[in-house]
């Protein structure tokens, strides 16, 4: 099984989505309000891989089941850096996941774009949760 940070990288973000566990906390860097669930965090993830550009991690650090990836990407043209914080749990699945991200310039172009997309994302991710009501997928 890849790890989450292998998973990212090679932009498989099914990968990725199974790491993820079905009552994880997202945490976003640019609103208040926590997004619980599988299925928004994945979509979030989907989107966000596609409005950062050259994305790529730097430097990992690890303790136990806390776990923080530094990455490094542009958004507009604009250097960004970010951490994403990772928490696993018993069954190594992540269940809390909070991003911090700088500069504050940067930040807000990463806020405008997913702005933008938000509606499209809360709609795949109702459909995931159709999908997997269904037993496809």
């Amino acid at each position: 099984m890849k790890t989450f940070r292998e998973a990212v990288e090679s932009r498989d973000l099914d990968a990725a989505e199974a790491l993820l566990a079905d009552d994880i906390v997202f945490r976003s860097p640019v609103v208040h309000t926590p997004y619980p669930g599988k299925a928004i965090t994945a979509a979030i993830l989907r989107h966000v891989i596609e409005v950062f550009e050259d994305f790529h991690y730097v430097r990992e650090l690890s303790d136990g089941p806390n776990h923080a990836l530094i990455f490094q990407a542009k958004v507009d043209g604009l250097d960004i850096t970010g951490c994403d914080f990772l928490v696993m749990n018993e069954e190594g699945k992540i269940a809390d996941f909070m991003v911090m991200t700088r500069p504050f310039k940067a930040t807000q172009a990463l806020m405008a774009h997913m702005g933008a997309r938000f509606d499209q994302i809360k709609a795949d991710a109702l459909s995931a949760m159709a999908i997997g009501r269904s037993g496809e997928g």
